[in-house]
């Protein structure tokens, strides 16, 4: 998955995935909470049953508390006619999304950040040493 689309939160919660990106996640999706940042993830039907697999994989005692969090958070999310999902106000607290907001495609997935937050990101990201580093390392 690629690009980036600004979008905004409409006061039921509801928020509009972009047709590019729902042709590759599909009719179904799962969205959660980022393990790393304070976004929320969404992936495929595929991605999210592969997901599964690799927590189940793992000793239950190692990955216990990882699999709570993401699974417990994690919503099933099937698109209206118009392409809106509703995001639970629980997940909408946990990323600090209040209106506008930033859907980025990221590789397997997507995820979805405030606007402010992915804005800042970006531009931090941008200024620093590690986009050359990463591709040199992978020769490009």
């Amino acid at each position: 998955m690629t690009g980036q689309y600004q979008h905004s939160i409409d006061a039921k919660g509801r928020l509009f995935i972009p047709a590019k990106l729902r042709e590759e996640l599909g009719d179904t999706f799962y969205v959660t909470i980022s393990a790393t940042d304070h976004c929320l993830t969404v992936y495929s039907e595929a991605g999210w049953d592969k997901l599964t697999e690799q927590f189940e994989s793992l000793p239950y005692t190692k990955a216990r508390k990882v699999i709570r969090l993401i699974f417990a958070n994690a919503a099933k999310c099937e698109p209206d006619a118009q392409g809106r999902i509703l995001l639970p106000q629980k997940l909408r607290d946990y990323a600090e999304l209040k209106k506008d907001v930033v859907v980025a495609g990221v590789s397997k997935r997507a995820e979805i950040w405030d606007a402010a937050r992915w804005n800042a990101l970006e531009a931090a990201e941008l200024e620093g040493d590690d986009l050359a580093s990463i591709m040199e390392e992978l020769g490009i």
